[in-house]
């Protein structure tokens, strides 16, 4: 009888195989989960750094452009072209006479052009691109013999998957919107570009004051009349004492 009950007391101490089973079932239950969540987790937080980024580029973007427009100089020369391609409309905005001296490639390089420029990539997006010129690409009344053949030394891509890229212009004399803008000697009063990124991002629109400013070279020249015009004053000397 004593050795029956010790073996009993033994059987009753050990798991059966259905048991076993069940427990790695549940194991391997429970694991999945938590690895789904901890995935799910990663992944909400990969969104969110990600969206972050993108709207810290947007951002960024949009304060670069404003920055420049508002300090343009007087005799900036700007030019907007603007062409229908089919699904989209591609744009290269030129300024000159906005020197930028910046380090490129370890050497000091001065900008004597800047043109951003929109390229249509093979998925059906565009990428926004700044080009560098060490030469004036657009010919005025001071520079007649622009190099307009001449190739950036420097490019640099300020946006990717851009749906819509779209520029107008408002002339401040007409007050009348324009795609494209070629007066030599003015600027525009305003520009307003229409921007959307993805599938499924909504347009924005953002409106760019450029501030009336003088040109140098003109103030100069009209100074430099109006001191010829002027008749020469006689001199006129005290009389010596008597």
């Amino acid at each position: 009888m004593r050795n029956t009950d010790v073996q009993h007391s033994a059987g009753r101490g050990g798991f059966t195989l259905l048991e076993v089973v069940l427990a790695m079932g549940l194991l391997a239950l429970l694991s999945g989960m938590i690895f789904y969540a901890a995935t799910a987790n990663l992944q909400l937080g990969s969104t969110v750094v990600e969206r972050q980024n993108e709207e810290a580029e947007k951002h960024a973007f949009m304060e670069l452009l404003s920055h420049q427009f508002a300090s343009l100089p007087g005799n900036t020369r700007m030019e907007l072209l603007s062409k229908d391609a089919g699904t989209h409309y591609l744009s290269d905005m030129t300024l000159q006479n906005v020197p930028m001296t910046f380090t490129w490639a370890g050497a000091e390089k001065v900008a004597k052009a800047v043109q951003l420029s929109t390229v249509l990539k093979r998925d059906g997006y565009l990428d926004i691109v700044l080009r560098y010129y060490e030469e004036e690409i657009l010919e005025d009344s001071d520079n007649a013999q622009a190099n307009t053949k001449v190739d950036p030394f420097a490019e640099v891509v300020l946006l990717q998957d851009v749906r819509t890229f779209e520029w107008r212009v408002l002339d401040g004399r007409t007050m009348e919107w324009q795609y494209d803008w070629d007066l030599v000697g003015r600027l525009p009063l305003q520009m307003e570009l229409t921007i959307a990124f993805g599938k499924e991002g909504e347009p924005m629109r953002q409106i760019f004051w450029i501030t009336p400013k003088q040109d140098p070279e003109v103030a100069m020249r009209s100074l430099q009349q109006q001191q010829q015009q002027q008749p020469e004053r006689p001199i006129i000397r005290p009389e010596p004492p008597r």
